[in-house]
């Protein structure tokens, strides 16, 4: 039976209620609940969902139902499968549908859940939306089916460690892990965006015969789709319902020191001055793990870090130097507040076995970030040992949570089952940090090793992870860094150089060093961090001196030549700071990417929608990285419409071709919109000069 209530249309058949409604501006949301059981959820969708009544528009004729909002509509026909079109009627997606009708004598055929077709797919009893018993019985494996389009491009779905740009005919696992984060939402080159709103583990595949999003464990399907007349609108529409960043402090944007590990206030305060001395300016200084007594307690280890206070206010008010601390979400066994976490019910629970999440350092159990009881108890220990003693910014590691062994099966949640609900772990460990901090610090900037959508809006900074100090990581990154500023996560940002390994005096690993920091200087935040080798022993055998550190990550642990290149780029960095302001204020404000890909200042230009590893800073500088060993130049695409100023030499290049540029170890090619280099002539001026 279908219904048209006011706004929105409601068909009840069987074993399933589906609700089509309009949900903000030109979009539409799609939920599909087993057995008729209606349960109301946000997941992502957090904000306020307001939209022009005047432009919804809903009826049942001809044997189906429309529902019209804006620029959107969809149609569900009498076979039960959902078109959604643009304004202009062009279909925009489709569900896929490969159902055998039973045709009566009368010529008349049903009309429930089936597709009368000729074709020899007829019988493949596929259905756009399924729902099949796990093994017991409690929940179900979903699938929902599209009917592809070869000549469509995909962007967006978050970070995976790939060198895909365009995602059409991949597989994506729909969880996190360490250097993986499953946002998705997607930008298409049909101008539509879409969002999966389900944080339950699964998987997508986009391929050129079907696009299939599948659940392993659930009882309903929640989706999310809105129609633009450009990617600009289209991740506009998106962030009003799933919410926007917050504001980025101008100080941030200059250079972030770490290593792994500072182990003393010492050895901080020992590199703060070294670079002082140097005359680099230095935005933020990382204390990294471990520099706790044991997990899940959330303070300094007295015996290495005895007067935490007074080396905060020495970072603040001498050296302008923001402390960046280093927060996990495992407890150990023998923490003295374990018991706590146990009578509080606050941990993760298993399935089967012993409880034992993950072993570093002792045996640990991940706190439960979706109990808001835990995360309550968690801040009030963060802010008694952190906040009250001034420190304002928080390195939310581990956030997937990295589990020892990815059995998400075996998990469970306040939220239900890691199955069911495991996405939604990093969102709530950074909402605690943004509940924490949001009345006395609008601007919220949580550094984070996972997120799902909707992460944006409680300050993450997402960062690439824990990946491998080599070139061909470094290849991954560029493409991964713009699908996450498409899946809406606008603040992103690297290891510089990679995290695992990487000896400083290695040669091939300095000119790494070099390259990436180069890229680095044109991203969201220029943040050095890396286990560098070799490693040092530990301090002790006990608490937070128990962990080794490794080797010197600072620029000038490279040799004078990377130092005096990396130099220059944090000068050229500082230069780019209003620039960069005024960008990170349009992510706030409209939600646009900071790092941008090309198509997405020039959705006019086809050639544009085919380059990658290549982006737009903000809307006037584009940057392409240099990522291999001993390259010295490349091919660069610069969009038509537009005359282009190389940065470093001041050439001039007509927009609308390809050029080969040179890039000698000083130097990528980085241009300036011609339109926009008058507010840049100073900065060209010192690029220029320090290239020669």
């Amino acid at each position: 039976m279908i219904t048209i209530e006011a706004n929105r249309i409601v068909k009840k058949y069987d074993d399933e209620l589906l609700i089509i409604e309009p949900w903000g501006q030109n979009a539409l949301r799609v939920r599909s609940f087993l057995d008729q059981h209606f349960v109301g959820r946000e997941n992502a969708l957090t904000e306020p969902h307001d939209y022009d009544e005047q432009l919804v528009k809903t009826y049942y004729k001809d044997n189906q139902a429309t529902i019209v909002n804006g620029k959107i509509k969809a149609v569900l026909d009498h076979r039960d499968r959902l078109t959604f079109y643009n304004e202009k009627g062009e279909v925009l997606l489709k569900e896929f549908i490969r159902l055998r009708a039973v045709k009566h004598d009368d010529g008349s055929e049903d009309v429930g859940t089936v597709e009368f077709t000729k074709d020899f797919n007829s019988t493949l009893k596929l259905k756009s939306r399924e729902y099949r018993a796990n093994n017991d019985g409690a929940n179900f494996r979903t699938k929902v089916r599209f009917e592809p389009n070869v000549q469509e491009k995909i962007y967006g779905m978050g970070q995976y460690q790939q060198n895909y740009l365009d995602l059409k005919n991949t597989m994506l696992e729909l969880a996190q892990r360490n250097s993986q984060m499953s946002v998705p939402f997607y930008v298409s080159s049909r101008n539509y965006g879409f969002l999966w709103n389900h944080p339950g583990i699964g998987k997508v595949t986009f391929a050129k015969n079907m696009t299939e999003w599948e659940m392993y464990g659930t009882d309903y399907i929640d989706y999310w789709i809105t129609a633009g007349n450009s990617p600009k609108a289209i991740m506009e529409q998106y962030t009003s319902v799933t919410g926007r960043v917050p504001k980025m402090p101008k100080n941030l944007l200059g250079l972030w020191q770490s290593k792994l590990r500072y182990r003393t206030p010492g050895e901080v305060l020992e590199v703060v001055e070294g670079y002082k001395q140097r005359g680099i300016k230095l935005s933020s200084i990382a204390i990294d793990y471990f520099h706790w007594p044991k997990q899940g307690e959330y303070r300094f280890d007295p015996e290495f870090w005895p007067e935490p206070e007074k080396l905060v206010k020495t970072l603040k008010e001498e050296y302008h130097v923001e402390p960046l601390i280093s927060i996990w979400p495992t407890v150990q066994s023998d923490a003295y507040n374990y018991e706590q976490y146990l009578q509080g019910g606050y941990l993760i629970k298993v399935n089967r076995g012993v409880r034992m999440t993950m072993q570093i350092q002792g045996n640990t159990v991940f706190m439960d970030t979706t109990n808001p009881d835990a995360r309550d108890y968690v801040w009030n220990l963060i802010k008694k040992n952190y906040k009250d003693i001034g420190i304002d910014y928080y390195w939310v590691d581990v956030a997937e949570p990295g589990y020892a062994v990815y059995d998400f099966e075996n998990y469970r949640y306040h939220a239900g089952t890691a199955v069911e609900s495991g996405n939604l772990y990093p969102n709530g460990y950074l909402k605690m940090v943004y509940d924490g901090n949001k009345d006395s610090n609008e601007a919220v900037v949580t550094l984070v090793r996972g997120a799902w959508a909707g992460a944006q809006k409680y300050g993450a900074l997402a960062w690439s992870g824990d990946i491998d100090s080599s070139f061909e990581a470094f290849h991954n990154q560029v493409n991964s860094g713009l699908n996450m500023g498409m899946a809406g996560i606008p603040w992103w940002t690297t290891d510089i150089g990679g995290f695992h390994g990487g000896n400083p005096e290695d040669p091939e690993f300095r000119e790494l060093m070099v390259r990436w920091f180069q890229y680095s200087t044109f991203s969201p935040i220029l943040r050095m961090h890396g286990d560098r080798l070799p490693h040092s022993k530990p301090l002790s055998n006990s608490g937070g001196g128990s962990m080794p550190t490794g080797a010197p990550n600072e620029i000038w642990s490279y040799g004078s030549e990377v130092e005096t290149i990396m130099t220059d780029y944090v000068e050229i960095r500082e230069g780019l700071k209003d620039y960069l302001a005024e960008t990170m204020t349009e992510a706030h404000e409209h939600g646009y990417p900071i790092m941008r890909t090309l198509f997405y200042e020039f959705p006019e230009d086809e050639k544009a929608w085919e380059v990658d590893n290549t982006y737009m800073l903000g809307s006037d500088i584009l940057v392409a990285p240099i990522m291999n060993y001993k390259e010295r130049g490349r091919d660069v695409y610069l969009p038509g419409g537009e005359n282009w100023r190389h940065l470093f030499t001041g050439e001039e290049y007509a927009g609308g071709a390809t050029y080969s540029v040179t890039a000698p170890l000083e130097q990528i090619p980085v241009f300036i919109k011609a339109s926009a280099s008058k507010r840049f002539e100073a900065l060209g001026e010192y690029a220029k000069k320090n290239g020669e």
